[in-house]
């Protein structure tokens, strides 16, 4: 009998970008509580929950890269969801240290969980102006369009890890380290938006290209004072103008006419 080949397949089918979309929708319709309170240090208080959130996504990561083979790549996704939530819980945790946790909405939370692995989806969702970052509040569509681009980027990425699937022990390893870089990176994004000034704008509004309502200017008292007395002469002048055309109506009246030639 022939022995069963034990090289790697030519093709691998990575999970489908469109599970990936709908697992990240799902992910983000609710962000975490945290039970931290807001730190005097918050930036010391927060590498501490990356370096824990780190070493937690690593074994996790690590631990379901164990099996091998076709088996191994049934738990691609069930690993991705399982370090989304140890992440999610880092930021919400790291919002809290900063004092941030009201201002955490989902559209923070992608920006914190996916930006290093897909900047060009939030092009139009974040804009960057100065030091200060302008989130725009999302519609169902926007978010889904956002999160398939980066399911896109992320089916990619499952070749390499499904790949890792084939190599005991090495490959977990491997799958380990890159999760414990990935949380990493993660933790980066959020502690450098929980440090920056922020703001929200609406979406339906930004779409249809309507300007921010302003707030009307309050009339200085110089301004009020010239205006009143703008007024003022005017009137004066009005007046003095009816009296003047008065007077020349009583003129031209008790003057006589002359007879017309005839």
């Amino acid at each position: 009998m022939s022995k069963h080949s034990t090289q790697v397949p030519a093709v691998v089918a990575p999970a489908e970008y469109s599970r990936i979309t709908a697992a990240i929708l799902d992910f983000v319709s609710e962000v975490p509580d945290s039970k931290v309170d807001g730190s005097g240090d918050p930036a010391t208080e927060a590498r501490k929950l990356a370096s824990r959130a780190a070493q937690r996504a690593a074994l996790t990561a690590g631990s379901l890269a164990l099996p091998v083979g076709p088996l191994g790549w049934l738990t691609l996704l069930p690993e991705l969801v399982a370090i989304w939530k140890i992440q999610g819980q880092m930021v919400s945790d790291i919002a809290a240290a900063y004092g941030r946790n009201h201002s955490l909405g989902r559209e923070q939370m992608l920006w914190c969980l996916f930006r290093h692995t897909a900047a060009q989806a939030f092009r139009d969702l974040v804009v960057q102006v100065g030091d200060r970052l302008i989130f725009r509040r999302m519609s169902y569509n926007v978010a889904e369009r956002v999160a398939r681009q980066i399911g896109v980027r992320l089916t990619e990425r499952t070749v390499t890890k499904g790949l890792a699937r084939w190599l005991p022990v090495i490959g977990a390893l491997g799958v380990g380290a890159y999760a414990y870089y990935d949380t990493g990176q993660v933790a980066s994004t959020a502690i450098a938006l929980f440090e920056s000034d922020t703001a929200m704008e609406d979406a339906d509004a930004a779409a249809a290209g309507e300007e921010p309502t302003a707030t009307p200017k309050a009339k200085s008292p110089a301004r009020a004072t010239a205006k009143t007395a703008k007024n003022a002469v005017g009137q004066a002048v009005g007046a003095a103008a009816r009296k003047l055309a008065g007077r020349t109506r009583k003129a031209d009246a008790s003057t006589p006419r002359k007879p017309d030639k005839a």
